[in-house]
C-alpha cells in the first residue's frame, strides 16, 4: 500500500440545499481528527450519532459519523464520513474545521486515485465510478456498474495471460538460437498469435459499444426552413423543446437536447434552416448550424414530403466528409397512401419516411440511427469504456498483426517477441499497470471533488 503522510477532505454531496450533506476525510490523521471534532473514536463500520464542534467547543452541526480503518476502506486509508445537514454554509464551516485540524482540500478524483494507488481497484474500475455518476441512460448505468465490478478488467487480464504464455514460448525458443527457426516453424505459434488478435478485436467491439453507452452520439438535424426539424426534435425528445410554427425561419439558434434512443445517449442539435437570408439574426443561426455539423457523428437531412421542390441536393455539400448522413422525408401524413407509394418508388435517395406529427416511421429512424453508429441490439453484457481504452486495444491489435507478419514472412522470433511485448504493454495501459504519471493525473482530474 502506498504510504501517504497527508490527509485529505472534501464535501461529497452536490452543491445546494438538501436534507443531507457529507464531508469525507481520508488519511493517517483521521483518528485524531475524529476525536478533536466529535470527542469520540467511533467503532469501525458502525453508524454513531455525534456533535461536530468548532475550535471553541461550540456545536457546528450534529449527525452520523462512520469510521473505516485502514486498510478496509474505499481508499485503503483511514476514512471518516461526517453526515450532517445539507446546507452549503454549515458544510463549509465543517470543512474549515477539518482543515484546521490538519487536513487539506482534496483534488478532483483524489479519493479514487488513492484507491487505485493502494490497489483497491484498477484504473478501469476507478473510471467506471465516474461513468456511473455521469451515466445518461439505464443501459449506460448498467454498463458502468459491470465495469466497476471488474467485467472489462477481467477480459483484459485474460488477454494479458494469453500474451504472457505466448511470450514465454517465443522467448524460450530465442534462448536456443540453433534450434529457433525449426522450433517456431513446427509450432502453432502463428495460429496462436492470430487467435490472440481475434480476441483483442472481439474486446474492441465490446469497448466501442461501451463507449457509445458512455459518451453517446451527437446528432445534428438540418434541412430547409419549415421542413419539420423542430417537430422531429420534439417527437424524439417526447417534449416541446422547440417552438414549432408554420412560418419558416422560426429556429434562429442551435437548440440542444439530450435524449435516449434504446439505451444510447443522443445529443441532438436542431439547427436553423440553411438558406441565404438578409436577416442578420437568421444568418447567424445559419452560420452556427454549419459549425455544428463539423462536430456531429450523424446528420439527419430532413426534407418536406409535401414540397416537390425540396430535394435536399443543395444541402448535401453542407455535410462534412466522413460524417454519416441519413436522409429523412418528413410530413408523409400530408400525402394520401397512393401518392406516398409513388413518391417512395420514385425517390431513391430518401432512406427513412416519417411523420413527426403522428410518429409514423420514428421507430425505423431510431433503428437506422443505431445501425449507423454500429450499436448492438443487445446491451445486457456491455461494459463501460472510453476512447483511450479503444485506442489501446487498437494498438495492441496492430502489434499482434505485425508480429504475425514477422513470423509468416521471416520466421523472426525476436521481432515477434518485441511485438508481443508492445501488445501486452498497450493492454496494461487500460488497467493502469503501464501508464505514465501525467496521463494518470489527467484522468483523475476529470472526476468530481468528493470522489
Amino acid at each position: 500500500m502506498t504510504e501517504r503522510t497527508d490527509t485529505i477532505c472534501a464535501i461529497a454531496t452536490p452543491p445546494g440545499t438538501g436534507g443531507l450533506g457529507i464531508v469525507r476525510i481520508s488519511g493517517p490523521d483521521v483518528p485524531a481528527i475524529s476525536v478533536a471534532l466529535t470527542g469520540i473514536q467511533p467503532a469501525p463500520r458502525r453508524a454513531t450519532l455525534a456533535d461536530f464542534r468548532d475550535v471553541h467547543g461550540e456545536v457546528i452541526d450534529s449527525g452520523i459519523v462512520l469510521y473505516f480503518p485502514a486498510p478496509h476502506s474505499f481508499t485503503g486509508e483511514h476514512v471518516l464520513e461526517l453526515q450532517g445537514h445539507g446546507g452549503m454554509h454549515v458544510l463549509q464551516l465543517l470543512m474549515r474545521r477539518v482543515i484546521g485540524l490538519g487536513a487539506r482540500s482534496a483534488r478532483p478524483g483524489e479519493f479514487s486515485e488513492r484507491a487505485f494507488l493502494n490497489d483497491k481497484l484498477d484504473l478501469v474500475q476507478a473510471e467506471a465510478i465516474a461513468d456511473l455518476i455521469d451515466s445518461g441512460s439505464d443501459a449506460a448505468a448498467r454498463a458502468a456498474q459491470r465495469s466497476l465490478q471488474g467485467v472489462f478488467s477481467a477480459q483484459v487480464h485474460q488477454l494479458q495471460e494469453e500474451l504472457t504464455s505466448l511470450r514465454v514460448f517465443v522467448e524460450a525458443a530465442i534462448d536456443f538460437p540453433d534450434e529457433e527457426i525449426d522450433f517456431l516453424a513446427e509450432s502453432d505459434i502463428s495460429q496462436r498469435v492470430r487467435q490472440a488478435e481475434n480476441h483483442v478485436q472481439e474486446l474492441l467491439t465490446g469497448a466501442r459499444q461501451g463507449r457509445l453507452l458512455r459518451d453517446g452520439i451527437v446528432l445534428a438535424i438540418i434541412g430547409r426552413p419549415n421542413a419539420g426539424k423542430s417537430s422531429l426534435l420534439n417527437a424524439l425528445s417526447g417534449q416541446e423543446s422547440a417552438i414549432v410554427t408554420e412560418f419558416p425561419g422560426t429556429t434562429r439558434d442551435v437548440l440542444r437536447e439530450q435524449i435516449d434512443i434504446d439505451g444510447i445517449p443522443v445529443h441532438v442539435a436542431d439547427t436553423a434552416g440553411i438558406r441565404e437570408t438578409s436577416d442578420p439574426i437568421e444568418a447567424e443561426g445559419v452560420r452556427r448550424a454549419r459549425l455544428t455539423l463539423g462536430s456531429a457523428d450523424i446528420v439527419l437531412l430532413i426534407r418536406d414530403a409535401s414540397d416537390s421542390r425540396d430535394r435536399g441536393e443543395d444541402l448535401h455539400t453542407e455535410v462534412p466528409a466522413g460524417v454519416a448522413m441519413i436522409t429523412v422525408v418528413n410530413k408523409i401524413d400530408l400525402l394520401n397512401p397512393q401518392k406516398l407509394r409513388q413518391a417512395i418508388e420514385q425517390d431513391k435517395q430518401a432512406q427513412i419516411w416519417i411523420s413527426a406529427k403522428t410518429g409514423q416511421g420514428l421507430d425505423d429512424l431510431r433503428k437506422r440511427i443505431r445501425k449507423t453508429v454500429g450499436a448492438s441490439d443487445h446491451t445486457e453484457g456491455s461494459f463501460s469504456a472510453r476512447q483511450r481504452h479503444i485506442d489501446a486495444l487498437r494498438r495492441s491489435a496492430g502489434h499482434l498483426v505485425a508480429g504475425f507478419n514477422a513470423m509468416e514472412e521471416f520466421q523472426a522470433g525476436e521481432l515477434l517477441a518485441e511485438e508481443l511485448r508492445l501488445a501486452q504493454q498497450a493492454l496494461g495501459e487500460i488497467t493502469g499497470e503501464m501508464l505514465p504519471d501525467d496521463l494518470l493525473g489527467e484522468i483523475f482530474s476529470n472526476f468530481c471533488i468528493g470522489k
